[in-house]
């Protein structure tokens, strides 16, 4: 065991350890990775002027005055000093029984010294102040005044702390771990070789320089290091995984020969619309390599109604055309069936292979969800393994194990972000060889943005529009103003009136129902009724704002509107039936029901083009993928689309942001983008949503696509060279030391 796993109880004693612990400090090496945040100049003071009460702060200030005196109305003694960033003046406030207790802080408070300070702000007769703050002084406990003068000049670290742990003991711990430490004692994951080329320092050194720089160069040097580290080993790891998925083999599924009778021919033939160019480049791209005889592993994003799922479609025609099935994962029992009755629209006659009237080279559609009856089971499954159904849509039912397959060829999984590993493999290893793997995804959210970025998929991308969709107009409505709620209610009692459809989302079903605010409790929540509350920025708390709205509480509001009187109002979420899910998504198709008042299980790939308006309740408490997603339900017809976006966030923070930037653009891309910004990227290799436990600590996708390109290079040559690494046991290390079983489950998901 190397240095960087011992315990910090071992190496500081157990008070210290205790108190880094609750800052998730456990070992040396996590002691090491908890970089400063930011560097304090001896020269430069903090703007006081900015000091916000109830701030927990750390400043750098110079004393101006101190004095200590004795309480005449409550007893005991005061100090006061006076610290000041040179035009304005902060109060420290220190108490004691007698003034001789006081002394040892008068003496250290000198005139002229400069010190960090750290504190709650409160206020006292109109007067900033920190009561009891703790202060550490530059150059005071130095043990010469060379060493004084040195420390005096140099930047100091400030880390990211607590008001039990402040910035400077973290650094205290950190010198006492980091100045023992030899290069024996510290792996580096980054090869010798590729320092060398880049000209970068080594581990040791690095840390170094960025727990005790010199100068702001040895600093800003070190970060660059440990930037390029981060995304080194996750290069590293992804080019492992795509050179493992090179060695497996696959059938070959190559298209028809031109003259020979194709399925895939006659689709094209009878589409009542054109490819965009950009569907037909894809297309082209997918056709090549399923014709490979190693499995393809494509990502396919878009926009939403960007024309994904034709592009899916004529890839599992290939391989129909090819003797092979394909099976479509989707991730509940309403995409399912939708995506089931979508393709046998799309294909008409031709998902009707075998039957009267069927086209004579179709194939069939069959559906197989947890819901079915025991007879239309039994036919589905039948179809499955005969081979009689060409193309099987499924929910999770398709991964039991009494389901096979006749001679499974591609896998499209449709919104992978929803699919754990387990889940994926389970389908794939139904096919005799590896199968093909087609991932779908609707306009990236944050986190599969950052996959992307790193990616271990070929990557195609949709951002064309297909000819005869309109636009969205989106608008944020305060929901505290009642003339703008009454004026919505009017507008989607126009668009009634008008022969359209309108839904009203809200994030959760039960008006009295505890709200999943992280991930064990979301992930036991209802799986289609989870919206990504995790996509809240940090410091974004949900117990001091308004009770979020509930589908049933909204419904019998609805129905009590004069606005909406005589409209017949439906109610959607994941805890219904999914045979009611059914039967209302068709009423509300049909016109019969003219507003459906749901959760977020309408999020993805529901189509109902007559579908014009969205409310949305609560919408600032959603991340922006999702209310983009969300937006794509409306204007998916020739009528234009408007999406109300009801907020209680308050102007200027980063809820308001969000929904302002939906309100502004309707560019997916650019707003998945805008999240990563607003929100950090989060754990691009966990679970998690919120930028708080990130694996990256000083990488950032966005800012940072230049150094994760040049680690890409590097790690794949080194990976080339050395595919299991024997060579580079550090590297090997920091790889299986990132990936944890959670994070190897979200890397699998690529």
């Amino acid at each position: 065991m190397g240095r960087e796993d011992e315990k910090l109880s071992a190496v500081l004693g157990a008070r210290t350890a205790g108190s880094l612990g609750k800052l998730g400090l456990e070992t040396v090496g996590d002691l090491l990775r908890h970089y400063p945040r930011r560097y304090g100049d001896p020269g430069t003071l903090t703007d006081m002027d900015r000091l916000a009460l109830g701030e927990h702060v750390t400043v750098m200030a110079r004393v101006a005055r101190a004095t200590v005196r004795q309480m005449r109305s409550r007893g005991g003694a005061l100090l006061q000093a006076v610290v000041t960033d040179g035009r304005h003046e902060l109060q420290l406030t220190f108490f004691a029984k007698r003034p001789g207790a006081l002394r040892p802080h008068e003496d250290k408070l000198r005139p002229g010294r400069v010190g960090l300070f750290t504190g709650v702000v409160s206020a006292y007769r109109g007067q900033r102040q920190l009561t009891h703050p703790d202060y550490v002084l530059v150059g005071v406990d130095a043990d010469d005044e060379e060493s004084a003068m040195f420390e005096a000049s140099r930047p100091i670290p400030i880390y990211p702390a607590s008001a039990s742990v402040p910035s400077w003991r973290i650094q205290r711990a950190v010198r006492t771990v980091l100045d023992p430490l030899t290069a024996q004692d510290v792996d580096d994951p980054v090869p010798v070789e590729v320092r060398a080329r880049l000209g970068l320092p080594d581990r040791l050194d690095a840390l170094r320089r960025i727990h005790v720089p010199a100068d702001a160069r040895d600093w800003q040097q070190a970060r660059d290091r440990f930037r390029f580290e981060e995304a080194f080993v996750l290069q590293a790891a992804l080019a492992q995984r795509r050179a493992a998925a090179a060695e497996q083999e696959a059938t070959a599924r190559p298209p028809r020969a031109p003259g020979e009778p194709s399925i895939l021919v006659d689709f094209d033939a009878q589409l009542p619309f054109t490819l965009t160019e950009g569907q037909r480049s894809v297309g082209e791209d997918i056709a090549r390599e399923l014709a490979q005889p190693r499995p393809m592993q494509r990502l396919l994003q878009g926009e939403v109604g960007s024309g994904k799922t034709v592009v899916a479609l004529r890839a599992m025609l290939q391989v129909v055309d090819a003797g092979g099935q394909a099976a479509l994962l989707a991730p509940t029992e309403v995409l399912a069936a939708q995506h089931a009755r979508t393709l046998r629209q799309l294909l008409g006659p031709l998902a009707e292979g075998g039957l009267l009237g069927g086209a004579a080279n179709g194939t069939r559609v069959a559906l197989l969800t947890g819901s079915l009856g025991a007879a239309a089971r039994k036919e589905a499954l039948l179809q499955a393994a005969s081979g009689e159904a060409g193309i099987i849509v499924g929910t999770h039912a398709l991964l039991g194990e009494h389901v096979q397959f006749a001679d499974l060829g591609l896998v499209v999984v449709d919104e992978q972000h929803r699919f754990g590993v387990e889940q994926r493999d389970a389908l794939r290893a139904k096919g005799r060889v590896a199968p093909h793997l087609l991932v779908m995804t609707a306009t990236p959210i944050p986190r599969t943005v950052a996959m992307t970025v790193f990616g271990d998929l070929e990557t195609s991308s949709l951002t064309e529009i297909p000819a005869g969709r309109s636009g969205i107009t989106t608008h944020v409505v305060p929901a505290a103003n009642p003339v703008w709620m009454d004026r919505t209610w009017a507008r989607v009692r126009e668009e009634v009136d008008a022969g359209h459809r309108a839904y009203v989302v809200c994030p959760r079903i039960h008006p009295d129902a505890d709200v999943p605010t992280s991930g064990a409790a979301a992930a036991s929540a209802e799986f289609d009724d989870v919206p990504d509350f995790l996509e809240l920025t940090e410091g974004e708390a949900t117990s001091d704002r308004p009770p979020l709205r509930a589908v049933l509480e909204v419904a019998d509001m609805l129905r009590t509107l004069p606005q909406l009187d005589g409209i017949e109002v439906g109610v959607l979420h994941g805890q219904m039936a999914p045979a009611d899910k059914d039967a209302v998504m068709a009423r509300f198709a049909s016109g019969e029901v003219q507003v459906l008042v749901s959760t977020t299980v309408i999020e993805v790939g529901v189509d109902v083009p007559e579908a014009t308006v969205m409310v949305v309740y609560d919408a600032d408490r959603f991340g922006l993928s999702q209310l983009h997603q969300l937006r794509g339900r409306v204007g998916r017809g020739s009528a234009p689309g408007l999406c109300l976006l009801v907020s209680t966030a308050e102007p200027g923070t980063p809820a308001a942001a969000r929904v302002e930037a939906l309100a502004e653009t309707t560019d997916g891309f650019r707003l998945a983008t805008l999240d990563l910004e607003l929100r950090s990227e989060g754990d691009v290799l966990g679970a998690a949503q919120s930028g708080r436990s990130s694996s990256l600590r000083l990488l950032r996708v966005v800012k940072d696509a230049d150094v994760i390109e040049q680690a890409r290079r590097e790690a794949t040559a080194v990976v080339e060279a050395d595919p299991e690494l024997h060579h580079q046991p550090a590297l090997r290390g920091a790889i299986e030391a990132q990936l944890d079983d959670e994070q190897e489950e979200f890397l699998e998901r690529a």
